[in-house]
């Protein structure tokens, strides 16, 4: 039962029953903080880089023909992703963990944001293979540092709560991802372009919000002083960064 409180295991029409401390209101309201503060910032930067996972396919019912990509080529570049991602995931958590969320998780926007930019003025599928490895390396820390990062602030049973929502990012990753490249492939032509750079170029997104993580996220915190709207209080609200 190490980590778990008594809160955590008392029955909930006891809980319901009990007085509510000012302490318990306290925290509550802090976690409120939190939760209103990164969750949504967090939530629409996951359903961006889900789409741009998988826009991918969408842009080569044209690129291929266009680049003249066979479909041992596609199936290639889409795999390509995934080895950067896969070599580059673990070191970025250490990264964010040394460095701090802030300014890590904003290196991870702008520089995925770049790359994916980047991807629309491709030529040749050569220059697609290297855009889509150096996207997974520019995308692999942000999933698992935010699971990191969101350690620091919940409790076990918060954290499960945040981390469910968290992840609905992923249906509506194909929910809004779906039918905008299906529009976009259609009616989209602009300067004389092929549609699905501009597919292509959707995860350009992140780039403006990873300049304003300062604004979103809180830094790591580095003792169990906590947010807190009462001045004074110190709150243990998940782990430190030490």
């Amino acid at each position: 039962m190490h980590g778990i409180s008594r809160r955590d295991v008392i029955p909930a029409n006891d809980a319901a029953s009990s007085p509510v401390t000012p302490r318990a209101e306290v925290e509550r309201s802090a976690t409120r903080k939190i939760q209103t503060r990164i969750i949504p910032f967090v939530f629409v930067l996951f359903v961006i880089a889900f789409i741009d996972r998988i826009n991918i396919g969408f842009a080569a019912l044209t690129m291929n023909r266009e680049l003249a990509i066979t479909s041992q080529q596609f199936g290639l570049l889409s795999g390509t992703f995934f080895w950067g991602y896969f070599i580059f995931e673990v070191p970025s958590n250490l990264l964010l963990h040394t460095i701090g969320a802030r300014i890590w998780i904003a290196r991870i926007l702008i520089s995925w944001g770049i790359v994916a930019m980047l991807t629309g003025f491709v030529q040749t599928a050569v220059h697609l293979y290297i855009l889509r490895f150096l996207l997974g390396l520019a995308e692999a820390g942000y999933v698992p540092g935010i699971f990191l990062y969101l350690t620091y602030w919940f409790r076990q049973r918060q954290l499960a709560q945040n981390l469910a929502f968290f992840l609905t990012a992923v249906p509506a990753a194909d929910i809004i991802g779906a039918p905008s490249s299906g529009v976009i492939l259609d009616r989209v032509h602009w300067f004389g372009l092929g549609s699905w750079r501009l597919v292509a170029d959707f995860g350009r997104g992140p780039r403006d919000p990873g300049r304003r993580t300062d604004i979103f996220l809180f830094a790591c915190p580095t003792s169990r002083s906590q947010v807190s709207d009462k001045p004074g209080k110190k709150l243990d609200l998940g782990r430190t960064c030490q």
